[in-house]
């Protein structure tokens, strides 16, 4: 068929889709017609009007084959097919309602959970920031190095202010550049008219064109600009929307007012997008964003922003076009080795190991990534369970639908001896699979997004807020429908073979009835195989409940019944450094008379917060280090006295942190026993 004739002939095969009825007519008057025609030439022939008509009939070779011709010219059987079959496996559904509500619940369960997992690892491994072409963004670095890290990194991947604008400075390959904190803080905020006391809001210092490199534009108002990010510049602030709509309920004034931040006053400029969260996907993102300028404003006892060998600052960068991101890496690694040889404030035995240190260019379209490598052992392990599950409900689905289909014999065998082909008992039995599958596949997103809610609490318990949506996005939407299209044709595979093998002499003719059930192998094969999978899931349970048995009975050197732990941040109430030791005396003194209080005291982190403060050291009697490699660093907590005491930590040797270290006293600290056996091997402790 040539392609402009096949063309020609799309509007009848749409008629005939859609206006079945009237095609069939049209189809039955032209055959009328040619029958007519032929048996009137017969008649003329000299033929009776019966013989005439018979040899019409015969000409034509019979009015329902050619019906059938017909329609084969159409190319429409194929469809028609599928409609009949959807009808039929809806009517079969029907049917069988208990059978339908039990297979569609198993399918929901198995279908839901790996939705429910997949749109999770979607949200935080797969999808980018809600910024403009996240593709062309890069990040200086690949490691998560939490806060301020002092002295080489080997892997460069946080920098400070000086590096920062060294890098930025003589880069060209990116059109913009931006550094912003590490690790986002807490800041105490109140409105400038009122009364009332303050809230804590979490907020993060950026360069002055970390919107621009987003390509992010305020919702109201104006986002941050390089004139706000000088010295000497009054502070500003662009809050996030969903700070605007919670605390201050979308009022247009807040825009260009005045809020109290950590006691200074602070103008808001603008309000970020709706859905823009910032730089990283994490629990609490920043509620205000401030410029690094304004950084020793609030940090006025220990700034960072021009010390330059403390790093605390990210680096995001949006790459030109024609820019190749390997020669890029080159270049600022280069740019980091000579920024060290000139300006790095570092020690004499660490200079040796400027040539060693180095910058990696990541793609950053996702930000940076710290949930996705956090959580992306456990995401796999949870696919791989629910995998499993879905295919323990695939077998289960299997040996029911067999089971039924072995009840069917005789109505499928009546079909076959009435003509219907291998091909066609196939397709239905599939259609029928596939139907049950996308119910399944609908009443699984409920269970999905459900299911997702739950891990989000469970994973970030305590959160305020998480910026991940647990409804089903179109990529999760279509997740679920491949899912369901797979799964309806793994379980009705089987089913649909042993339909199709049906002999209709034997059943018929009850030859069947002393003859074993065709189904019984293929059924004890799927029982074999669902009683496997559901070995294989029950072992792994108990052992992951084991594993969380034993680590919550490890011990960590410290006792946790009976303790609590309460976060307290006296700058956020505006305390200087100087009326700290007033307010801890009078905390002493009041947690001393709540009933039940044996004991309290303070610590800069707490126990397995994952947070600490490391640096080099050297150890009286041994000569210091002659190159970086053999430094010795060791991190470090600040306690009050009774500190060990209240944590239930034992003593081994010597005498613990009390009342009698004050500021003025000689400074002590205590180690560790991992630090005394080894650095002190020779020292035997009791």
């Amino acid at each position: 068929m040539r392609p402009e004739h096949w063309v020609h002939t799309i509007p009848l095969r749409l008629r005939s889709l859609f206006r079945r009825s009237l095609a069939d007519h049209e189809l039955d008057e032209e055959l009328r017609y040619h029958i007519e025609s032929k048996t009137a030439h017969h008649v003329s022939n000299g033929m009776s009007p019966e013989q005439a008509r018979r040899a019409a009939l015969l000409e034509l070779g019979g009015i329902e084959q050619t019906k059938e011709a017909c329609r084969d010219q159409r190319k429409l059987n194929l469809i028609e097919d599928l409609v009949q079959d959807v009808s039929h496996g809806l009517r079969l559904l029907r049917k069988n309602s208990g059978f339908t509500a039990i297979a569609v619940l198993t399918l929901a369960l198995g279908i839901g959970a790996n939705t429910a997992i997949f749109t999770l690892i979607h949200a935080v491994m797969l999808k980018t920031l809600p910024v403009a072409k996240p593709g062309e963004l890069y990040r200086l670095g690949d490691d998560d190095n939490c806060c301020v890290v002092g002295g080489l990194q080997g892997n460069f991947s946080i920098f400070s202010h000086a590096l920062y604008k060294h890098l930025r400075d003589n880069t060209p390959e990116f059109s913009q550049l931006a550094a912003f904190d590490a690790a986002p803080a807490k800041f105490s905020v109140r409105r400038s008219e009122s009364s009332g006391p303050a809230v804590p809001f979490i907020g993060e210092f950026v360069s002055g064109n970390y919107f621009q490199m987003f390509g992010v534009d305020a919702v109201s108002g104006r986002v941050l600009t390089n004139e706000d990010d000088r010295p000497g510049e009054a502070p500003v602030a662009v809050l996030s929307y969903r700070t605007w709509r919670d605390q201050f309920g979308l009022a247009p004034a807040v825009v260009h007012s005045t809020l109290i931040i950590n006691g200074f006053a602070v103008v808001v400029t603008g309000v970020a997008p709706p859905g823009f969260y910032g730089d990283t996907l994490r629990s609490d993102p920043p509620d205000f964003w401030l410029p690094l300028a304004s950084e020793p404003t609030f940090h006025h006892e220990r700034p960072l922003l021009n010390e330059a060998g403390e790093h605390w600052l990210y680096v995001i960068g949006r790459l030109k076009q024609d820019a190749e991101p390997v020669a890029v890496q080159t270049r600022v690694t280069v740019e980091l080795q000579q920024w060290l040889s000139e300006y790095g404030d570092l020690a004499p035995e660490e200079r040796n190991s400027i040539q060693q240190q180095k910058i990696i260019l990541a793609p950053a379209a996702g930000g940076v990534e710290t949930l996705s490598a956090e959580y992306a052992e456990g995401f796999r392990l949870l696919m791989i369970a629910s995998g499993l599950v879905l295919l323990i409900a695939c077998a289960n689905i299997a040996c029911l639908l067999l089971a039924q289909g072995s009840a069917a014999r005789l109505a499928t065998a009546i079909r076959v001896a009435l003509g219907a082909t291998r091909s066609r008992l196939i397709r239905q039995a599939l259609s029928e699979g596939v139907l049950l599958a996308l119910l399944g596949g609908a009443a699984g997103l409920a269970v999905a997004y459900f299911g997702a809610r739950a891990i989000l609490l469970i994973a970030f318990r305590g959160a305020r807020f998480v910026p991940i949506d647990a409804a089903p996005s179109v990529p999760v939407l279509g997740f679920a429908l491949a899912v369901s299209l797979l799964t309806g044709l793994i379980f009705s595979s089987a089913p649909a073979w042993m339909a199709s093998k049906v002999l209709p002499g034997e059943i018929l003719g009850g030859a069947g009835r002393s003859r074993q059930d065709r189904t019984s192998l293929p059924r004890r094969s799927l029982v074999v195989l669902q009683t496997s999978l559901s070995l294989i899931l029950l072992v792994a349970a108990g052992l992951l409940l084991q594993s969380l048995r034993r680590l919550e009975c490890q011990q960590f050197g410290f006792e946790t019944r009976g303790r609590v732990i309460v976060k307290v941040d006296p700058v956020l109430a505006g305390y200087t450094v100087e009326r700290l030791a007033g307010l801890y005396t009078q905390l002493d003194q009041r947690l001393a008379e709540i009933p039940g209080v044996v004991s309290a005291s303070y610590s800069l982190y707490s126990p397995m917060e994952g947070r600490n403060w490391s640096g080099p050291i050297n150890i009286e009697g041994r000569p210091p280090a002659t190159n970086s490699d053999e430094r010795i660093f060791a991190s470090w907590n600040r306690v009050g006295a009774s500190y060990f005491e209240t944590i239930g930590t034992r003593l081994i040797r010597g005498r613990l942190i009390d009342q009698q270290d004050t500021p003025a006293s000689p400074r002590v600290t205590v180690i560790s026993e991992a630090f005394a056996r080894k650095f002190f091997p020779k020292e035997r402790t009791p």
